[in-house]
């Protein structure tokens, strides 16, 4: 088994979209008017409007900007500059500015327009290095 995507569903996907392209640096497959792709070789990040969710049966099986539990991580190669590049677009959605994880990650933790945690980490100790067979 592969995990293939985490899907987001929003009220405004365009904003999201706009937001995710931002901070990545990278353009999303953009489908259909209510649903997108950031591809990965690991895995991919879908954002999919609330109107997708008619497709499954239900209008009403998520709730979008309700995510409360879950963190959206992208590994990146160095977490500080990633931070000194989108600091002013970020602004007040930063809620912790590059920090050494005792697990080995330097990590920089903030919030998506719809709420969610994004974590952009680097593993940074040789032990957290080996884990991502990088050292």
């Amino acid at each position: 088994m592969n995990l293939s995507s985490v899907r987001i569903i929003t009220a405004d996907i365009k904003r999201l979209i706009d937001f995710y392209e931002r901070i990545t640096a990278a353009s999303l497959a953009k489908y259909t008017e209510d649903f997108a792709e950031l591809r990965t070789p690991q895995a991919n990040l879908a954002i999919g409007s609330t109107r997708t969710l008619a497709l499954f049966g239900n209008a009403e099986i998520a709730v979008p900007a309700a995510n409360r539990s879950a963190i959206i991580e992208f590994r990146v190669d160095d977490v500080d500059a990633e931070f000194e590049r989108l600091k002013t677009f970020l602004g007040d959605a930063v809620l912790q500015q590059p920090t050494t994880m005792p697990w080995g990650n330097r990590s920089l933790l903030f919030r998506d327009p719809d709420g969610n945690l994004v974590n952009f980490f680097a593993p940074v100790t040789e032990d957290a290095k080996k884990r991502f067979g990088l050292a």
